[in-house]
């Protein structure tokens, strides 16, 4: 797996230019959650909005509420024309490295939209590999919606991940913490070793284990 700063095939020079086009064809916004975390799959999410069905209150999921997030995630996923959400795997994190598996995360999340978009806007400045024309944009889920909607389905699932994993491993927290390197759950690593979601190769998780 490999990443660039460019498209595979045409490069966009001029970003508003680039966002300008978009309006006319049809665009897919794309973004994950779950980079930083010590534990659990890394989320990408690619969402096609609807014009004719306008989302109000699409902005970077991190300023959002949880409980806003939630109802959002229901919104989009009712009237977005598609959007897709993939992970890549604790296992896959460990083999390829974080950034590469977020790539890969979000190059199955584009390849699982019903509909084939025309172009592809990244949430920060590196691209999947991918058949379709894309561009990175930086700090792109405050900028552009379908990116926005991205980065509310991907925290979202996530999150979710985290909650239910919760359940079967309680004594790490990681429904309150989400997984991060907080200090209650580095406390946690410390008492308990790690348990099978762990990322073996993040450093506060491999000292542990030393």
């Amino acid at each position: 797996m490999r990443s660039s700063k460019s498209s595979r095939t045409d490069s966009v020079p001029d970003p508003q230019s680039s966002l300008d086009w978009a309006i006319s064809v049809l665009t897919a916004g794309v973004d994950e959650a779950g980079r930083g975390p010590l534990a659990g799959p890394v989320v990408a999410a690619a969402v096609i909005l609807d014009d004719l069905k306008p989302i109000k209150g699409l902005a970077d999921s991190k300023i959002l509420t949880a409980l806003r997030r939630e109802k959002l995630f229901d919104e989009i996923r009712s009237k977005a024309l598609c959007c897709s959400i993939a992970e890549a795997s604790v296992e896959e994190i460990e083999e390829l490295n974080i950034l590469q598996a977020t790539m890969l995360a979000m190059r199955r999340a584009v390849e699982g939209l019903r509909l084939k978009p025309k172009l592809v806007l990244v949430d920060g400045n590196r691209l999947p590999v991918l058949s379709i024309r894309a561009e990175a944009i930086v700090k792109g889920d405050s900028k552009v919606p379908a990116i926005s909607a991205a980065s509310i389905l991907a925290k979202v699932h996530r999150d979710r991940w985290c909650q239910a994993y919760d359940l079967e491993f309680p004594q790490y927290g990681f429904a309150k913490h989400k997984g991060y390197g907080t200090a209650e759950h580095l406390a946690a690593l410390k008492a308990h070793g790690a348990c099978p979601q762990h990322r073996k190769t993040f450093r506060p998780v491999a000292e542990v284990l030393s």
